[in-house]
């Protein structure tokens, strides 16, 4: 999509971190922008911030785990803005420690949030898209879905499912003038690995420290290594005008990924990786 200057983008964890990092980006596109959170007060503040700076935008509380909200996106989408030309299902929730002290509930969360939310996405807008004759939906993934830490199960599993779910679409879609991208950063400076802050009630937790709350080793880890998540953002607008599907923030992401190859080339079992998730 050469284009985007008119163009309407919907983004999903649009409150914050790389979702508000996105909007900035697009509505600098000259793009009008849906934002949409769960995160009522964040994306009420973010919205009205930018909105006093003249971009137009607009705020959609959406609970990306529940089919008739994104739908609910679509419409409001659809009644505001006439079209919409980019999805971005970049909602997500970043849970760490042991998956053997994890609940089911937390496990219906995270796929509910991260798999579920990006497949309502995607199967809402992208019939809208092929219709309309042209459309680009970005998937955020993660360097997560590429290999494996001993930390980060959870998330690594529900990474993964994103990954398959976006090269299926792509070749589904392949012979349409929608695109799609595949996003898959390492470590952004994010809220992402603070999920406590939106847990439902329902949600039941094991032990002192849920799943969603981050160890020191990660956040320290996090503030020395992570990217501001406007490079990001610029990755994301760069592979929609280009068209591309892997989108990659960090020079260590291939290296890891061949490691997971030259383990599968070899017979090996999984090797470890390097630094503090692992």
């Amino acid at each position: 999509m050469r284009e985007l200057e008119g163009r309407v983008a919907v983004v999903t964890g649009a409150a914050s971190g790389i979702g508000l990092a996105m909007t900035e980006a697009f509505v600098a596109r000259g793009m009008k922008v849906v934002m949409a959170d769960v995160e009522e007060d964040s994306l009420a503040s973010q919205a009205t911030r930018l909105e006093s700076a003249g971009a137009p935008v607009l705020g959609v509380l959406c609970d990306v785990t529940d089919p008739g909200a994104v739908q609910a996106l679509a419409d409001a989408t659809i009644d505001n803005f006439g079209a919409v030309h980019v999805l971005c299902n970049n909602a997500g929730i970043g849970p760490s420690g042991p998956m053997l002290e994890t609940t089911p509930s937390e496990w219906q969360w995270l796929i509910g949030v991260n798999v579920l939310g990006v497949a309502y996405g995607v199967t809402t807008f992208a019939p809208l898209m092929v219709e309309a004759g042209e459309g680009h939906i970005v998937n955020t993934a993660s360097q997560a879905g590429l290999m494996t830490t001993v930390r980060l199960g959870m998330y690594c599993a529900s990474k993964h499912a994103v990954v398959g779910l976006s090269e299926s679409l792509y070749r589904e879609l392949e012979d349409t003038p929608v695109g799609v991208s595949c996003l898959c950063p390492e470590l952004v400076l994010t809220n992402i690995f603070s999920s406590q802050r939106n847990r439902p009630d329902w949600v039941e937790v094991a032990g002192d420290e849920p799943a969603g709350v981050p160890s020191p080793e990660i956040l320290e880890y996090l503030t020395t290594h992570g990217i501001d998540a406007s490079n990001v953002a610029d990755a994301v607008v760069d592979a929609v005008e280009a068209d591309r599907f892997w989108v990659f923030t960090h020079d260590v992401t291939l290296p890891q990924a061949m490691r997971r190859f030259e383990d599968l080339q070899a017979g090996r079992n999984p090797t470890a990786g390097d630094g503090a998730l692992d």
